[in-house]
């Protein structure tokens, strides 16, 4: 079959992007973004048939691993897409960016972060790394303030270190396949892990150290995390639900793509026993930091820092906590867009991002009040929500392995996590507002993409669908697990 689909979700965003730098006044620019998103998700949806599964090419190809966070992008963009039209037409903030510039960049993001899930090419992967921080930085800085300025040059310059790193990883990744014999393979997956057998195991190791702290840092593992709480706290709501529900999964998705060539090449324990070591890590800083987070975007944020752990760890530990590793990817992209989105009502009824000014949210805004409690029980792991079975089969594997006492240590930390959230979430949703006025009567598009988010991590975890049930058989079984 062609491979046009796959061109499709990378080219038509980036030039529509460029035909909405031409337009003019928001209501054309927000036409194309909605046509976009119905489209991307469209040609996502008919790649899951399976006359669509495409073969690796050079460049392109979509395999399991590919088409789950695919996905996850369309679908977390789309519900971005929706709740931009309110907050673009009806928002209240000072903006440096106009609506069609603004929407441009949006575009560009979708359109680079396709691209990280639709290559087998780890030097095209950089790349498309590399372009989502560019198209990000100016959405950082779409509120005219000091802070979200600090927010962007901090962003762009930690991420850049990040990248630059990465991009050694890939030449260290050449260098160790320049040992097997005849003709070097191409920078693919599958060209790298047929030769993986006699890669140099000191390249390849240093590769692959080189590729966690690089793709890490975009990722937000602890410590190259200290971009993220700033950059997803100070940007618009639907950008922030995008770093966060989409942006670090692709992050993720190009470590993922070094730890298959480390399975091939039988150096598994050690890139594993890395990915433990920093997840493990990235939960307990987190942790600590939500405890005493009081800013509530913020604690959205270090909450991501969080689950990212949670999924690197999952990864560590192989067996079957790789698949729950996976669908943890796909719960906390679901339920952190979700609580994004939410916070952004709550930050245009309170003009507040300060937990201790924000009271009665339930009562202002009663719809995304029971919607953020409904997210912060999920995000927490309370059943019968997605995240709590992806958790568990990360315990579940942590207890049975030769390590016990990580799986008592990760299920505290686990506890004290969800606490930190509730001790600032509840008193917001409670208690009497400072104003009392009457219920606001919420727009449509501000509550119906979380409400449709809130659904999908419940139907996650009520009846996981067999379709994608078995696309993570094969995404857990292509590194390993």
């Amino acid at each position: 079959m062609s491979t046009v689909p796959l061109w499709v979700v990378v080219v038509a965003p980036a030039l529509l992007g460029l035909v909405t730098l031409r337009v003019r006044g928001a209501y054309p620019a927000l036409a194309i973004l909605l046509g976009v998103s119905v489209l991307h998700l469209a040609v996502t949806a008919g790649l899951w048939t399976a006359a669509a599964r495409l073969p690796a090419g050079t460049l392109l190809g979509l395999d399991a691993l590919g088409l789950l966070f695919l996905s996850t992008t369309s679908v977390v963009f789309f519900a971005a897409a929706l709740y931009s039209v309110p907050y673009l037409l009806h928002g209240t903030h000072d903006a440096s960016l106009p609506p069609h510039r603004f929407v441009a960049y949006l575009l560009w993001f979708l359109s680079a972060m396709s691209l990280v899930t639709v290559t087998l090419h780890l030097a095209l992967l950089w790349a498309a790394v590399e372009a989502t921080t560019l198209a990000t930085a100016p959405l950082i800085y779409f509120y005219r303030r000091p802070q979200a300025l600090e927010a962007a040059w901090k962003y762009l310059v930690i991420c850049s270190v990040g990248i630059a790193l990465a991009l050694l990883a890939v030449f260290f990744l050449g260098i160790a396949s320049s040992a097997a014999p005849g003709r070097p393979p191409a920078l693919t997956v599958a060209g790298l892990s047929a030769v993986a057998g006699v890669m140099s195991r000191p390249w390849l190791e240093a590769a692959f150290v080189l590729a966690l702290v690089g793709f890490g840092t975009k990722m937000g593992l602890v410590p190259m995390h200290t971009w993220l709480p700033d950059a997803h706290s100070q940007a618009p709501s639907p950008v922030s639900a995008l770093l966060s529900g989409a942006l670090l999964n692709c992050a993720f998705l190009a470590v993922v793509r070094c730890l298959q060539i480390c399975v091939a090449s039988g150096q598994a324990a050690f890139a594993r026993t890395l990915l433990s070591v920093l997840g493990f890590l990235s939960v307990a800083v987190a942790t600590a930091f939500m405890v005493r987070q009081r800013d509530y975007k913020r604690l959205l944020a270090y909450s991501s820092v969080e689950n990212m752990g949670i999924v690197a760890l999952g990864m560590g530990l192989g067996g079957p906590a790789t698949y729950g590793a996976l669908l943890h990817a796909v719960n906390h992209s679901v339920c952190k867009a979700g609580l994004f989105l939410l916070s952004g009502n709550v930050l245009r009824e309170f003009a507040t991002t300060e937990a201790g000014a924000v009271r009665g949210v339930w009562r202002r805004l009663p719809l995304s009040g029971g919607l953020l409690m409904a997210m912060l029980l999920a995000i927490g792991g309370s059943p019968p929500f997605g995240p709590f079975w992806s958790k568990f089969m990360i315990f579940r594997a942590a207890i049975d392995g030769p390590h016990g006492w990580i799986g008592a240590a990760f299920v505290v930390l686990l506890g004290f996590a969800f606490l930190g959230m509730a001790s600032t979430w509840l008193p917001m949703l409670q208690g009497d507002p400072a104003s009392p006025g009457i219920p606001r009567r919420e727009a449509a598009l501000s509550t119906l993409p979380p409400l449709a988010l809130t659904l999908l991590a419940l139907a996650l975890g009520v009846a996981l669908p067999p379709a994608l049930a078995q696309v993570l058989r094969q995404a857990a079984a292509a590194v390993g697990g």
